[in-house]
């Protein structure tokens, strides 16, 4: 189904944006995992929506209730079911769109494949309000991960055109946690006030603009992965193009490797304290599809938000003619800021399945 993805740890997200609630069902988690709730909680809380004028006024709480699968806030066993009960939709916001598309939403697709039966209200089941249950998901992937010494952890690499510092060669937990504790989540505030202020500046005329997200991932063993079509770089690209508005996902140096000689792009192999390391990164801790040992590291572009306040035009689905449109609603100037823990998430999610896959299940 094209809403789930996971070999040995399945994945499933349901619901629609402005229906009664969205979800996720996680098959195949180990059981006896302990689930911190609360710095579950703290997780959903970073991409919540509402937090002030970066964001979506929308007031969500995105409190997780969970209906299988936990007991006594351990793993048991069974999948589990979690649900985030919507509680501030503004419907009407959306009527008329099922004849008018918005330029650079999936309104159209979404018509042309069911038929105009889509429910496209807030996005529907394309909306970054699916995002929610997959840091249910990746928040307690992350948990797991951390007590066998794996961290995942992520920035806002750019915004509006505006760069953050990069990640170092050799990231660490602390830094990891650091910025997640930031109410804008980048390495150099300097340049994160300038992202702000782009931001709002695009607000303030009607539009939005894109950014980018770089992610890595420290602790996970040599040897992780397949060749070929079942690759690190594949499980994870597949993965993350599943997130809203993600339109391009690159690996440790990415396309600026193009650039490159193979001199220079070259990682040189090193022993440090009696293990094999390379020098550099630029292979993003991934050769051949598997891990090196080295942190892996993506980068992940999202669109600007197409919903603006901008007249757009269009065309009537009914009428079959040439229209303006002027969209409604309450909706986020940039959505990267609030994607970093998405793509935290979703990063944990495949790579405990990679892990358990490669350990029939159990660590």
């Amino acid at each position: 189904m094209s809403s789930e993805f996971g070999i040995s740890l399945r994945v499933s997200v349901f619901g629609q944006s402005h229906g009664a609630a969205v979800g996720v069902v996680v098959d195949g988690l180990p059981a006896g995992e302990a689930v911190d709730l609360e710095a579950l909680q703290a997780f959903l809380d970073r991409r919540r929506p509402g937090r002030g004028p970066l964001s979506t006024p929308r007031k969500e709480a995105d409190a997780p209730e969970f209906l299988s699968g936990l007991e006594g806030g351990v793993t048991c066993g069974a999948p589990l079911c979690a649900v985030i009960r919507n509680a501030d939709q503004h419907s009407a916001d959306y009527t008329g769109l099922t004849d008018t598309p918005r330029p650079g939403h999936a309104d159209y697709t979404a018509a042309v494949k069911w038929a105009g039966q889509a429910d496209m209200r807030g996005g529907g089941h394309f909306s970054g309000r699916l995002t929610a249950p997959l840091c249910i998901a990746g928040g307690i992937a992350k948990q797991i991960l951390a007590r066998r010494g794996i961290h995942v952890g992520a920035h806002l690499a750019a915004a509006g055109g505006i760069a953050d510092a990069p990640f170092p060669l050799h990231p660490t937990p602390e830094l990891f946690a650091a910025v997640a504790a930031k109410p804008f989540p980048v390495l150099d505030d300097g340049a994160g006030a300038r992202m702000q202020s782009a931001i709002l500046e695009a607000r303030q005329q009607q539009d939005s603009v894109g950014g980018i997200v770089e992610c890595a991932a420290v602790g996970l063993p040599a040897g992780l992965g397949d060749p070929m079509f079942g690759g690190v770089e594949n499980r994870l690209a597949s993965a993350i193009f599943g997130i809203p508005a993600v339109k391009g996902v690159e690996f440790g140096a990415g396309f600026a490797a193009a650039g490159l000689r193979g001199s220079e792009n070259n990682d040189p192999f090193a022993v440090e304290d009696g293990r094999v390391i390379t020098e550099g990164n630029h292979a993003g801790g991934i050769l051949g599809g598997i891990t090196t040992g080295m942190p892996v590291t993506l980068r992940a572009a999202f669109k600007p938000t197409p919903s603006i306040a901008r007249p757009q035009r269009t065309v009537s689905l009914s009428r079959m003619e040439e229209t303006e449109l002027i969209i409604r609603g309450r909706h986020d100037p940039c959505i990267a800021h609030r994607a970093v823990p998405v793509v935290e998430a979703v990063t944990a999610t495949v790579l405990l399945d990679l892990l358990l896959e490669g350990n029939h299940g159990t660590f």
